[in-house]
């Protein structure tokens, strides 16, 4: 029986850092977001329902999604926010739980990278489930710094969020990364031996 183990965090939080991290170690991780992508791509299911919906102003001259006016369309109402966690959260189920099932079929332990893992009610899919910490103004500074954001728009992208100090209550592991990056390897390293101890 595969152990699959939920990775979660928020906006800027350094999600991608431990899942590289993991991938170097030669483990497994289906990345969420990759799954999206996908969905997304010209003539994939989500790309449809989004156009259907936001009409043809949210694509490039490529016919690709033009994800800065997605982004600012869906973050614009708590409206079109529940709209897309509905919408887009019922394809991106069913596509992860396909990538998941294959891959328990021939791997004893493996993630999953899932941004919204609590809010969108998979807690029951893991054996444990790890949160990528950090404070909010670390947060904030890296979102505004990665992503060219006023503060402004940083918080408001913030907010769309579940806080990750209210995250901490629902996992069975907490990876700090408010310093530097070998001592979040360091953390990664014996959250590791200790799952493989099992």
């Amino acid at each position: 029986m595969a152990r699959i183990i939920g990775l979660t965090g928020g906006i800027a939080s350094g999600k991608s850092t431990v899942t590289s991290y993991l991938k170097e170690k030669g483990y497994p991780v289906i990345d969420a977001d990759r799954v999206v992508h996908d969905l997304q791509a010209p003539g994939g299911d989500l790309y449809r329902a989004l156009v259907e919906h936001f009409g043809r102003d949210i694509l490039l001259d490529t016919g690709d999604l033009n994800r800065p006016a997605l982004a600012q369309r869906i973050f614009s109402s708590q409206k079109e926010i529940a709209w897309s966690n509905q919408v887009q959260g019922e394809m991106i189920r069913k596509a992860l739980a396909r990538e998941r099932d294959r891959l328990a079929k021939t791997e004893d332990l493996f993630f999953m990278d899932i941004p919204l893992l609590i809010e969108q009610g998979y807690l029951d899919w893991f054996d444990q489930v790890w949160l990528v910490y950090v404070t909010e103004e670390t947060q904030l500074q890296r979102l505004m710094e990665r992503n060219a954001l006023r503060e402004v728009q940083a918080r408001d992208r913030l907010a769309a969020q579940m806080p990750l100090d209210e995250k901490k209550a629902f996992v069975n592991l907490v990876i700090d990364n408010n310093s530097k990056r070998d001592r979040l390897y360091q953390e990664i390293d014996r959250a590791l031996e200790q799952i493989e101890r099992r």
